[in-house]
């Protein structure tokens, strides 16, 4: 096995890793921030990181299996959606924003291996598709550290250091959904094609 692919594995691993921290009842704050999700973190900012890393590994050094193709994108998604439950879960982010995600990554998948089996050709990721990637990641890395729930700043309660954090917040999480449903209506686009005469 490659070091592309054995870094796309250990991202799959940290997975758990970052679930079961929240039952591990760890004591303390840092900068007002509970350590608990400091430490959930910098554990997702290390699975990101080896998502780019993997990446160019794969690449520079002639390593593009099919193993990885598969692999990699369903390690993201994983990463992304569980980071998202556990926000779900403290309150931190409403439901609708990783329902919409995952209802936008079965319609893509499927229309994907659909492309793949009928045309023979892999669907390269548009540009709303790459703005969804990185307000998303970089989204969650700041709503982690974020004590206020998604949409906090409205309330009109936050001043200061914690008004800018949750506006960080909320607007790349905000843009991250505007782009993960317009890169969803572009596929849907393109499946007009792809089902032609069957409909």
């Amino acid at each position: 096995m490659n070091l592309a692919n054995k870094l796309t594995i250990f991202r799959i691993i940290l997975v758990p890793i970052i679930l079961i921290i929240p039952y591990l009842n760890i004591q303390g704050e840092l900068w007002g921030v509970p350590l608990t999700y400091l430490i959930i973190d910098i554990i997702f900012i290390l699975a990101s990181l080896t998502d780019k890393l993997d990446g160019y590994i794969a690449r520079s050094r002639n390593q593009i299996t099919t193993f990885g193709k598969f692999l990699d994108p369903i390690a993201d998604k994983i990463l992304v959606i569980v980071a998202m439950l556990i926000l779900v879960e403290v309150g931190r982010l409403p439901a609708w924003i990783p329902a919409i995600v995952v209802i936008r990554e079965f319609v893509v998948s499927g229309y994907r291996l659909i492309a793949v089996e009928k045309q023979g050709k892999v669907i390269a990721a548009s540009v709303w598709g790459k703005i969804k990637t990185c307000t998303q990641i970089l989204g969650l890395v700041v709503a982690f550290v974020d004590v206020n729930s998604f949409g906090a700043i409205f309330s009109g309660n936050l001043t200061g250091f914690a008004f800018g954090l949750n506006l960080v917040t909320t607007v790349l999480l905000s843009i991250s959904v505007i782009a993960t449903i317009f890169s969803g209506i572009d596929y849907l686009k393109g499946s007009k094609e792809l089902f032609k005469g069957e409909l």
